[in-house]
């Protein structure tokens, strides 16, 4: 059996970056615990002062299929290359011929950009396959394919 992962994203701005990869990935922000209208009364309800409520942020998948993803404030900024990095399956896999994969990927990338992502490397094509290499708000890669 296969254990469960979440993946945590070390961030300036919780709040913006769970925004962005939940619109980018089409996951929900994770709905406060039970009992609590939101997430502010709940914070309200366990002291915690409101400079603190931005210092984390999750999202979920609805179908509950893919990992929580965790956004953590730190106070240092990002400055390397990641390590790890996403790629978000736009254009329907290897079984789609190129010449439609390419117009599903690049409407995806527009509406990522539109979201806030950046895009300035631009588009690969190699070996049969096209992606585009992204950042997301705080310049975290990932790629569009």
């Amino acid at each position: 059996m296969a254990t469960s992962i979440q993946l945590v994203f070390d961030t300036a701005d919780p709040d913006r970056q769970a925004h962005f990869w939940a619109e980018a990935l089409g996951y929900q922000l994770q709905p406060p615990p039970d009992g609590f209208d939101g997430w502010e009364s709940f914070l309200r309800s366990e002291g915690i002062p409101e400079e603190r409520w931005n210092e984390a942020s999750a999202i979920t998948d609805p179908d509950g299929k893919g990992p929580r993803i965790f956004f953590q404030k730190v106070p240092e900024g990002k400055t390397a290359k990641n390590r790890l990095h996403l790629d978000i399956n736009a254009s329907g896999g290897r079984g789609v011929a190129l010449a439609d994969r390419k117009p599903r990927v690049d409407a995806e990338v527009k509406r990522l950009r539109s979201l806030g992502a950046t895009d300035e490397r631009g588009a690969i094509e190699k070996d049969g396959e096209y992606w585009v290499r992204m950042n997301d708000p705080e310049g975290n890669e990932f790629c569009v394919q």
